[in-house]
């Protein structure tokens, strides 16, 4: 992330937690609101645009900077030891995933069938992993980034796929908050690179409420899982089919 992209997301939340609108932000410096999510989207600013927003949040370039600066220093993926030691242990990798998601250790033991001790002892290894700091008290503070991301491939993403991904598709996905769809199309090189930005664009969208709503009590929130993939495939089915295919004779290809 560049320095000013990351200027800009900075300020985003800034505005975010003060209730700040878009809308709000329109009027202030007198555009429309079209005008000022394009100027956000494309993180075109001058610096007098950029000094009349950080007016509104109170703060200015400077504290931005230092918020930026702060975020820098944490971690954005982990390693591949960091995440086999995690995936090792289901109670260590439930104990990791609640804590990213802001829930407390006494909401752990009240949720889970997880002793306080035990509890104590998954944050201990969570803190010599390098994922958390546990403070007195038991409190935590997180090493993580906001962009933070599981290894592509890596354990975690092997756990869900291994044990995880039949459970999480074998649903009928007809709830409000649900949508489920397999579409299929021939993309040209630039519309497959226009559609990957986008999800992307969508993924960053989901963390962002995500850290939007870590304020709330956990009874407020639900566990929701959002699975993004987008790959060259065609059914097993019809690739037996394409012509020109090689043919297998008893059992060696030809």
């Amino acid at each position: 992330m560049t320095t000013s992209t990351g200027l800009v997301e900075v300020l985003k939340r800034e505005l975010r937690a003060k209730g700040i609108t878009y809308a709000r932000v329109a009027r202030e410096l007198g555009l429309s609101e079209a005008s000022v999510k394009r100027m956000f989207s494309r993180r075109e600013f001058t610096l007098k645009r950029l000094d009349q927003v950080c007016q509104l949040t109170h703060s200015d370039f400077s504290d931005l900077a230092r918020i930026l600066s702060r975020e820098e220093t944490l971690i954005s993926q982990l390693t591949h030891e960091q995440e086999k030691e995690i995936a090792s242990s289901l109670k260590l990798f439930l104990v990791a995933v609640c804590v990213l998601n802001h829930v407390t250790p006494e909401q752990i033991v009240e949720m889970y069938g997880i002793s306080q001790a035990e509890c104590v002892q998954m944050l201990v290894r969570l803190d010599r992993i390098g994922f958390i700091r546990l403070l007195p008290n038991n409190r935590i503070r997180l090493l993580i980034a906001l962009d933070f991301a599981w290894l592509p491939d890596g354990p975690i993403q092997r756990f869900f796929k291994q044990r995880g991904i039949v459970d999480f598709v074998n649903a009928r996905f007809d709830r409000p908050d649900e949508y489920c769809l397999a579409v299929n199309g021939m993309l040209s090189d630039n519309s497959r690179t226009t559609l990957v930005a986008r999800l992307k664009r969508v993924v960053r969208e989901f963390s962002e409420l995500h850290n939007d709503d870590v304020r709330l009590p956990p009874a407020q929130r639900k566990n929701m899982t959002m699975l993004v993939a987008f790959r060259h495939w065609e059914l097993q089915a019809f690739t037996e089919l394409r012509r020109g295919k090689p043919t297998t004779k008893s059992g060696n290809r030809s």
